[in-house]
C-alpha cells in the first residue's frame, strides 16, 4: 500500500484506504420482447432535411424578393437643401425630390427644434418637371416656436 502524504513526514503509518480496481461497464442485456423493438444505429435520414432546407431558402428568397420589388428602391427620392432663418411662427424647407415624368410626389416635411421635438409637419405636393427628373422646392412649415432644423420625413407617389 501506498503511503499517504501527509504535512508532517514522520506520521507515515496512515495509508490511503483499500485500493479499488477498475471494471469495465458492459452495455445492458434487456429481456427480449420486453421493452419493444430497439433500434439499431443505422444511417441517418439527411435527404429530407436537406430537401426542406433547399425548399426553405428559395421561399426565403422569392419573399425577400417581392418586398424588395414593392418598397425597396423608389423612384421618389428626396435630399434636403437646406432651411431659412426660422421665426417663431414658421420654417421655409428648401429640397430636392426625383420625380419621374407624369407622375406627382406628396412629400412630408418637418421643423424640429433643437432638443429633437417636433415642431410642425406639412404635407406638400411636387409635381414633376416636362420630362421627369429632379425637381427643386421650398415650402414654409407652420411651427408652434422657433425652429432649428427641417427634415423631409418621405416622399412617394400621389394617391
Amino acid at each position: 500500500m501506498d503511503s499517504a502524504i501527509l504535512a508532517d513526514p514522520t506520521v507515515n503509518e496512515r495509508t490511503r484506504g483499500p485500493q479499488v480496481s477498475e471494471t469495465r461497464a458492459t452495455a445492458p442485456v434487456f429481456p427480449p420482447g420486453r421493452y419493444g423493438r430497439r433500434r439499431e444505429g443505422g444511417r441517418r435520414r439527411t435527404l429530407p432535411i436537406i430537401v426542406a432546407a433547399v425548399v426553405f431558402g428559395i421561399a426565403a428568397l422569392g419573399v425577400a424578393w417581392a418586398y424588395y420589388q414593392k418598397f425597396g428602391q423608389t423612384d421618389y427620392h428626396p435630399e434636403i437643401i437646406g432651411w431659412n432663418e426660422p421665426t417663431d411662427a414658421e420654417m421655409v424647407i428648401k429640397f430636392s425630390v426625383r420625380v419621374p415624368a407624369g407622375e406627382t410626389a406628396s412629400c412630408v416635411l418637418r421643423a424640429r427644434d433643437y432638443q429633437g421635438y417636433e415642431l410642425g409637419t406639412r404635407t406638400v405636393t411636387v409635381p414633376a418637371r416636362a420630362g421627369g427628373g429632379e425637381v427643386v422646392v421650398s415650402e414654409t412649415v407652420p411651427t408652434t416656436a422657433r425652429g432649428s432644423v427641417g427634415d423631409v420625413m418621405s416622399c412617394r407617389p400621389v394617391g
